[in-house]
């Protein structure tokens, strides 16, 4: 059936003149397009929106990242001046709850300049607004890149799943490019180019090569690991990646669609679902250390959350609370730390960056989850 969505006939147009149009470029047209991209029209967290991220779940999430942030600050030498930078800051609540928690360490709060990176101007004002009562420094910028050179802690919670995906599909003759096409019923449909990617074996990694034909196997572009650990190598610092996915590249489709908090078709309404994929954790971790950053886990997000201090923040929340709002508590732990369909604990997990002068980051504790 032919999508109704604005969006779809540009993306038509577009395959037209161009052919078959890569995965890629479809999620990226779907989720930041000018005038229709997903991203670009909506706020879409919430119980309005369609999905939930762990800050608004609870503000237990954003205080332990602003402890966190805190103590890397104190690790790093305590610098006069430091940026604290997220990447796709959702409606602020992280960097605020972050924020409050750090009053406890005031060196570190009066050294903040804050940096968000966002493209959406809907989430921009909801930013805006949310931090508009901090007495912080507050800054916007499309890309890392445009961000001023300085110390800098990085946090990019539900950041990297959001970027567009590459897909490829193993055949007899080797990999082939997936791509989206327009059928004849004129509506999109999943197909492959016809040559297969000759070069694309020898960077496969080797759990990959040897899986069975018509196997998916899907990788991003890795600029945006390259310039968070160029910029933690320049000019010290570490950073936070937290996203659902796994720890070893593997070959397997993750791409999907959420909108109204259920399941959709992928292709069935360009901007107006969420697109997203399983990020890769191993495939991060390599491009950091391919240019000298030191890795830290990753670890499942409940064990990240825990050696920060989670129950024990709960218990204070209580403690101060109408006994009304425990249960409330208890199950924003649970959410948080949980797995299974509802639980964010297993599925999520929590890699860190540093430059090589910081051999311990908190929340890895043991020797054995850390990298070189």
């Amino acid at each position: 059936m032919m999508d109704t969505a604005p969006l779809g006939a540009d993306i038509r147009r577009r395959i037209a003149v161009a052919g078959p149009m890569p995965v890629s470029q479809f999620m990226h047209l779907c989720l930041s397009h000018p005038e229709h991209g997903y991203y670009t029209t909506r706020d879409p967290l919430g119980r309005a929106g369609d999905f939930i991220t762990a800050p608004e779940i609870s503000q237990m999430f954003g205080e332990l990242i602003g402890l966190w942030a805190a103590e890397v600050f104190r690790l790093m030498g305590a610098p006069a001046s430091v940026l604290l930078i997220e990447l796709g800051p959702g409606r602020g609540t992280l960097m605020a709850d972050a924020l409050r928690a750090a009053k406890a360490a005031p060196e570190f709060r009066n050294a903040v300049a804050v940096h968000l990176v966002e493209t959406s101007p809907a989430l921009r004002q909801c930013q805006r607004d949310t931090l508009a009562s901090l007495d912080v420094p507050t800054h916007w910028h499309d890309v890392l890149a445009d961000v001023p050179e300085g110390p800098s802690i990085i946090v990019a919670n539900e950041f990297f799943d959001a970027l567009p995906v590459n897909q490829v599909v193993k055949q007899a003759d080797g990999w082939h490019e997936r791509v989206v096409e327009v059928d004849p019923n004129d509506a999109f449909a999943f197909s492959v180019v016809a040559e297969p990617l000759r070069w694309f074996e020898q960077t496969l990694p080797r759990g990959v090569r040897e899986a069975p034909l018509g196997s998916i196997y899907e990788w991003r572009s890795d600029h945006v690991v390259l310039e968070m650990s160029q910029r933690l190598r320049r000019s010290g610092g570490a950073a936070l990646v937290i996203d659902y996915g796994h720890t070893t590249s593997a070959a397997g489709e993750t791409l999907q669609a959420l909108r109204n908090h259920a399941f959709s078709d992928p292709l069935a309404a360009p901007g107006l679902a969420d697109l997203t994929a399983h990020v890769d954790f191993e495939a991060i971790a390599s491009a950091a250390q391919s240019i000298g950053a030191r890795t830290h886990g990753p670890i499942e997000q409940a064990l990240f959350l825990r050696r920060l201090g989670l129950e024990i923040r709960a218990a204070s929340l209580k403690a101060v609370a109408p006994p009304s709002a425990a249960p409330k508590i208890d199950a924003a732990v649970a959410r948080l730390t949980e797995g299974g369909k509802t639980g964010m604990g297993t599925l999520f997990k929590v890699l860190g960056l540093s430059d090589p002068q910081l051999a311990t980051l908190p929340g890895f504790h043991s020797t054995a989850e850390a990298g070189q």
